[in-house]
């Protein structure tokens, strides 16, 4: 299968501002999807400006045509189940069918305290998470749900006329550990991984690489246990956080050497970061329009 690149797009400039020229840049060098955070605030960028995902979709779906758009991950840290799947309804409709909802269990960041709460343990949010993406699959599927959970309850929730694409639109379901994994067996069309949290610090490329090859055999081990063949998942590597940092961006050749190794492995999507200067995702524009427009001819 060829590779396919998307991009990510941070949500921190005023729509007006370069905001929709991004989104729509983004279209014109052929993305295949572009994606946001779906975070309240994010690392480095807590005192500047940051907008909401999913009004920012929102705005990008009226603004392109045939990009397809998503968030790279919600999480339950500050959403429910219920309201999110109205939500996304809406945004399905208003995109054509164009949306995928990236989805993980969350971290400890900022947005983990922000209503008020302690930060839940890695034991909780899987607990949380294991209950809320079930209950979300079911709202986005049927027009209405009732059900009481430990964590996460619907009363007659409606949702009707449900997702333009169907049976819903599609999960790509974040995941590492044994749980998530069964997760995105289960209800995913999409896994995605940044790589092995152990090794993207200090580790080597060579070390990610195997560490990635590992999870890799323990989803399809996943979906064997789930009755599912894991071809029918797609594989997306967000870019950025392997030890490779941001090295494959410096040109059009290390991008195919480093896209190449990962498609090897079984990756059918690789997402990359806007370049944003003096931050992490730093890169020259002009070399990221050239990996965008000319790699993937170059791995087909």
């Amino acid at each position: 299968m060829s590779l396919r690149l998307s991009t990510v797009i941070l949500p921190v400039d005023r729509w007006h501002e370069g905001g929709r020229a991004t989104w729509q840049r983004a279209e014109e060098l052929g993305f295949h999807t572009a994606y946001t955070y779906d975070h309240l605030s994010w690392r480095t960028f807590r005192d500047g400006p940051w907008f909401g995902a999913l009004p920012t979709l929102t705005a990008a779906a009226t603004a392109t045509e045939r990009l397809r758009l998503g968030t790279l991950v919600t999480s339950p840290n500050f959403r429910h189940p219920v309201t999110l799947a109205k939500e996304l309804i809406s945004l399905d409709d208003v995109s054509g069918g164009r949306v995928t909802l990236g989805i993980g269990a969350g971290g400890n960041g900022f947005d983990a305290t922000a209503l008020g709460q302690e930060a839940w343990t890695p034991k909780e949010r899987a607990d949380r998470f294991a209950e809320f993406v079930p209950l979300l699959d079911r709202l986005l599927t049927e027009d209405a749900v009732s059900q009481r959970g430990t964590f996460y309850s619907a009363e007659e929730a409606r949702n009707i006329p449900g997702c333009v694409q169907r049976p819903r639109l599609p999960f790509a379901v974040a995941a590492t550990g044994p749980r998530g994994l069964r997760l995105a067996a289960r209800h995913g069309q999409a896994w995605v991984t940044t790589g092995d949290p152990k090794l993207n610090e200090a580790g080597t490329p060579e070390q990610s690489v195997q560490a990635l090859r590992g999870q890799i055999e323990r989803l399809g081990a996943a979906c064997e246990e789930a009755g599912r063949d894991v071809a029918e998942l797609d594989k997306v590597l967000l870019h950025g956080f392997t030890p490779d940092r941001n090295r494959p961006l410096d040109s059009v050749d290390s991008f195919v050497e480093f896209a190449g190794r990962h498609q090897e492995l079984g990756f059918t999507e690789i997402a990359v970061h806007w370049p944003i200067a003096d931050s992490d995702f730093a890169a020259d524009q002009a070399v990221f329009e050239k990996i965008a427009t000319e790699a993937v001819g170059q791995l087909s």
